[in-house]
C-alpha cells in the first residue's frame, strides 16, 4: 500500500514539509510505502473551464496536476498539505486542487480518487488554519474519499520547521493521523480480499435552482 503526500508550500522544507515528514515517517512503521510530492515555486494556474479534460481525460494545461495524477491512480490514500496564506490555502495549492479534483471527476470517472481516504494537514504561524483545513475537506467529500481524522484538527505551528519542534500537541496529532490512516487501508485491504463489494453505482443526479424564463434548466 501507498499513500501520497502532497507538500503545498513553496518551501520545499518549510513547516509544511516538517508535518508532512511526521505522519510519512509513521505511516512506514505501518509498512506503508510513502511519497511526498512537492509542487514547487514555479506558479500553477487555476482552472480555465474550458471542460477539455472531459475530451482528454486530464487537464490541458500539462504541469504538475497531471504528474500528480498520474501517480494517484496507483495510490492508496492521500495526504494534502498546505500552510496558512492570509487564513486559506496556498495560491498553489489552491490552482492545483480545482484542476486536479475537476479534471478527474469529469474526465476519468473518479478512477483516481474513488473510495480511497484522504486527510488535511494545515501549518500556520498563529492563526487562520481551520479556514484551510475545511477548504481542502471540501475536496474530498464532491470525490466520495473517506476522511480521516486524528484528535483534534490536523494543525501544526511553527513559522519555519525548527519551530514546529515545540509544537508537541501538532506533532502527537500527525502522529495519531497516520495510525488511523493506516488502520482504514487495513480495514479497506481485508475488505477488499475477503469479497466486500463497492457501493452499487447510481447515476449522478445534477440540480440547478435557477430556471429560465422558457422553463428550461
Amino acid at each position: 500500500m501507498k499513500v501520497l503526500l502532497v507538500n503545498g508550500s513553496p518551501n520545499k522544507n518549510g513547516s509544511t514539509n516538517r508535518a508532512l515528514e511526521e505522519v510519512a515517517r509513521n505511516l512506514e512503521k505501518e509498512n506503508i510505502e510513502t511519497e511526498i510530492f512537492w509542487l514547487g515555486k514555479k506558479p500553477v494556474g487555476g482552472c480555465m473551464a474550458c471542460f477539455k479534460c472531459i475530451e482528454t481525460g486530464k487537464c490541458v494545461l500539462n504541469d504538475c496536476v497531471n504528474i500528480f495524477r498520474e501517480k494517484a491512480y496507483t495510490a492508496d490514500g492521500f495526504i494534502f498539505g498546505s500552510p496558512t496564506h492570509y487564513a486559506g490555502m496556498s495560491g498553489n495549492l489552491k490552482g492545483f486542487m480545482d484542476r486536479l479534483f475537476f479534471s478527474e471527476f469529469q474526465g476519468n470517472q473518479n478512477k483516481a480518487f474513488y473510495l480511497k481516504p484522504a486527510a488535511a494537514v494545515v501549518a500556520a504561524r498563529r492563526a487562520g488554519s481551520t479556514g484551510v483545513f475545511e477548504q481542502l475537506v471540501k475536496y474530498f467529500t464532491v470525490q466520495e474519499m473517506p476522511v480521516i481524522s486524528t484528535r483534534y484538527w490536523n494543525n501544526i505551528f511553527g513559522m519555519e520547521s525548527a519551530e514546529v519542534e515545540q509544537d508537541g500537541e501538532g506533532l502527537y496529532n500527525m502522529r495519531v493521523l497516520a495510525k488511523n490512516m493506516a488502520y482504514f487501508l487495513k480495514c479497506k485491504e481485508a475488505a477488499e480480499k475477503s469479497g466486500v463489494e463497492l457501493p452499487k453505482f447510481e447515476t449522478p443526479i445534477f440540480t440547478n435552482f435557477i430556471r429560465r424564463e422558457d422553463g428550461s434548466k
